[in-house]
């Protein structure tokens, strides 16, 4: 039976452009939807803007223009960034709508007369300089679970602990800078931790859909039980704590009924988008009954789907105080998360001052082609919540080799006789040629990879068929039958049967690369690719029309044109630039005197000595950082997922070639900073004379058996 099915992606913020990591998650969901719909299935397709909350407000500010003139204007480029990279939302709405707010309203109300909504008196931060109420994403501090630096007043970003801002360490102000301060405030809250929340999480979070699709992935899944325990010594094993839903004016979000001066927090309002944008289009066709998706027990009965393709970023908000939400207000709840990671360029995360924090606007407007990165994107994305590493040089070799030199060249090298000298007519198909795809569109592992959203694994089949494809033009060399005598009905057979290859790989490729698909759908002059017939060969006598060229090649000026573009375009002017530098030389004295003064200072006691968190470090490598005196870049292993990147002042001590394998000594929980060439994650510990004048610098060395992650102490 044909599915139905409601798809989501996570809702973009209004407050800035969409960039590559974003789309990620975007073309991987595109991808399913579209493979969905060749299925047979029907699939209804939304998203929305996320439009609410103080940076909205903020911004608006600083540009003199009304939170409303604002969201409108990033709508329109979020929507046109979506539709040139081929993300083809059936209805891309906004939060700041008439039926997100009646889904809120009426949310709140179930919640609240189901006693799951609790008012209670606490004290929040306040900017006393800016005179406000800080919102949890305005307040950073150090993580009060894992310690981490520079983490935002709800959710920390390395271990992905939920919070109160008043757990946070050593909090200031994102906003001013200033130390906040206590101020008591009525706030709303969801009960959470309530039993009940805790043990339908507990069956949710591990369990399966009607069909037996887990809802959701097995390392999300085991993300949750760190968060919910697995409820076999009770529940003293929940970490989970109420959910504050309010937010004090000013806000730009919608007031809680009954509540003046009370606003629902955005991330309450911002999931509910997704049933709004549903409606929305929904009231638009006037054909979709949004019932049977959104009523438990109608959603049951007509067997309808709901399924979120989000980032593992905001994996807590979906898997935990989404689904709780709507399962106790009497909504269903999902029937799957698919759930991405984040995207690295060559290895390393986006970056400004290399140039790697890529915009989907620069690269559409250096000219790039949006398929080369949907085809990249696929090939690297295999289901999980793995990483995806845009390596820039293999994207090149990938589309050049798979794309162009594979794909798109059997018809570049066949699709010209069948014009010139055949009327552009296809002859008899060679039944023993096609017989290996035949066999791979009935065993069904192509589509079975597309619907577990591992495309990785679905473009290593397509393109060992393509290899097998080319075998047999290669084998059977067209160009030299066209210069034999009586060799026309060969000649006739093999081109028409390389492009009954060519179709199959079409298919296959379209939920990947849709615009080249239609082309070729025009150039072979057949109806939209599906999978829903049974295989067979194009048919003798079959017209076609003249072939056009499909796909160039990747070139590198073109991708070195598109670092340089986002370079320059995020690059600070000159004068931020000359303040940096100010600040970081008024920075440097400061730490220097503030070392200076320690020398004479008084006992610490233990509390503060183990309040720093030393780790032996492996320099991975080390190497010159181009325009700067002093710096050397390390990469430290320190026992993590990944390297840490450092920035260490000693140029003038040691060979970046000599580094390399040596263990040393870091601070891994100082606060990241943000320098002009990077981001350095650390400190490596080294001794000096006093004054730095005289003497050398050495860096720290352990002893030998110390290894990498341990911890100093």
């Amino acid at each position: 039976m044909p599915r139905n099915i409601l798809v989501t992606n996570a809702l973009p913020y209004a407050n800035g452009d969409i960039h590559l990591g974003h789309l990620v998650g975007y073309i991987q969901g595109d991808v399913w939807v579209r493979y969905q719909r060749m299925r047979g299935n029907t699939v209804h397709y939304v998203c929305a803007d996320d439009t609410h909350g103080t940076p909205i407000m903020l911004r608006a500010e600083k540009e003199g223009i009304t939170p409303e003139a604002l969201i409108g204007r990033v709508h329109g480029q979020h929507l046109r960034d979506f539709t040139d990279f081929g993300v083809a939302f059936d209805n891309y709405h906004s939060t700041h709508s008439p039926e997100n707010r009646a889904y809120a309203e009426d949310v709140y109300a179930r919640l609240k007369n189901a006693g799951f909504i609790d008012t209670r008196a606490i004290e929040q931060f306040y900017d006393p300089v800016k005179e406000m109420f800080l919102p949890d994403r305005f307040i950073k501090g150090e993580c009060p679970k894992c310690g981490a630096a520079d983490q935002y007043g709800d959710n920390c970003e390395v271990c992905g602990a939920a919070y109160a801002p008043t757990e946070l360490k050593n909090p200031y102000s994102a906003v001013s800078g200033a130390k906040p301060v206590l101020k008591t405030s009525e706030h709303y809250f969801f009960r959470l931790s309530d039993p009940r929340a805790v043990a339908f999480l507990r069956e949710w979070t591990r369990g399966t859909s009607a069909d037996g699709t887990r809802r959701l992935q097995a390392e999300a899944a085991n993300k949750m039980k760190e968060w919910l325990g697995d409820g076999t010594t009770g529940d003293g094993e929940n970490t989970l704590s109420d959910w504050d839903i309010s937010r004090d004016a000013p806000y730009f979000g919608f007031e809680i009924p009954g509540a003046p001066g009370k606003y629902f927090y955005v991330w309450l309002d911002a999931p509910i988008g997704y049933l709004a944008s549903f409606r929305n289009l929904a009231d638009k066709r006037g054909d979709i009954v949004v019932e049977d998706f959104v009523d438990p027990t109608r959603a049951a009965a007509a067997g309808t789907e709901m399924v979120h393709f989000i980032g593992k970023d905001i994996l807590y908000f979906h898997a935990l105080f989404w689904p709780a939400m709507l399962e106790f207000a009497g909504y269903r709840t999902p029937t799957q998360l698919c759930v991405n990671g984040f995207l690295t360029v060559d290895g390393a995360k986006m970056s400004k001052s290399r140039g790697t924090f890529i915009t989907a606007r620069s690269y559409v407007d250096q000219g790039l082609n949006a398929e080369w990165l949907r085809y990249y994107f696929a090939t690297k994305s295999n289901g999980t919540m793995e990483d995806v590493d845009l390596n820039l040089d293999d994207m090149i070799a990938k589309v050049n080799s798979d794309l162009v030199g594979k794909y798109v060249n059997i018809a570049s090298r066949c699709a010209g006789f069948i014009s010139k000298r055949f009327e552009g007519k296809l002859g008899a198909t060679d039944a023993a040629a096609t017989d290996a795809f035949k066999a791979a569109f009935e065993s069904g592992a192509i589509s079975q990879a597309y619907e577990e959203r591992d495309y990785g694994r679905a473009m290593r089949e397509i393109m060992h068929l393509a290899d097998l494809a080319n075998q047999y033009v290669n084998d059977n060399k067209p160009w030299e039958l066209a210069k034999q005598e009586g060799r026309e009905a060969q000649l006739h057979g093999v081109c028409s049967t390389a492009l009954t290859l060519f179709r199959d790989l079409t298919r296959y490729l379209k939920p990947v690369l849709p615009a080249l698909a239609a082309k070729v759908e025009a150039f072979l002059a057949i109806e939209p690719l599906s999978w829903q017939e049974t295989w067979a060969a194009l048919p003798a006598g079959h017209s076609i029309n003249a072939y056009a060229h499909l796909m160039t090649r990747v070139e590198r000026k073109q991708v070195d044109a598109l670092l340089e573009a986002n370079r320059e375009s995020l690059a600070p002017a000159a004068a931020e630039t000359k303040a940096a530098s100010s600040q970081q030389r008024h920075a440097e004295k400061q730490q220097h005197e503030a070392q200076s003064a320690e020398t004479a200072m008084a006992h610490i006691s233990i509390d503060d000595f183990t309040k720093v968190d030393l780790r032996i470090a492996r320099i991975v490598s080390a190497e010159h950082v181009e325009g700067a005196d002093k710096l050397i870049r390390l990469q430290l292993d320190i026992g993590e997922e990944k390297p840490r990147q450092v920035f260490a002042g000693i140029k003038s001590a040691y060979d970046p070639a000599t580094l390399v394998g040596r263990l040393t000594v870091m601070v891994a929980n100082l606060a990241p900073r943000k320098m002009k060439f990077g981001m350095s994650e650390g400190m490596v510990l080294a001794a000096s004379d006093p004054d730095g004048k005289t003497g050398g610098l050495y860096i720290l060395s352990p002893d030998n058996g110390a290894a990498a992650g341990m911890r100093v102490k």
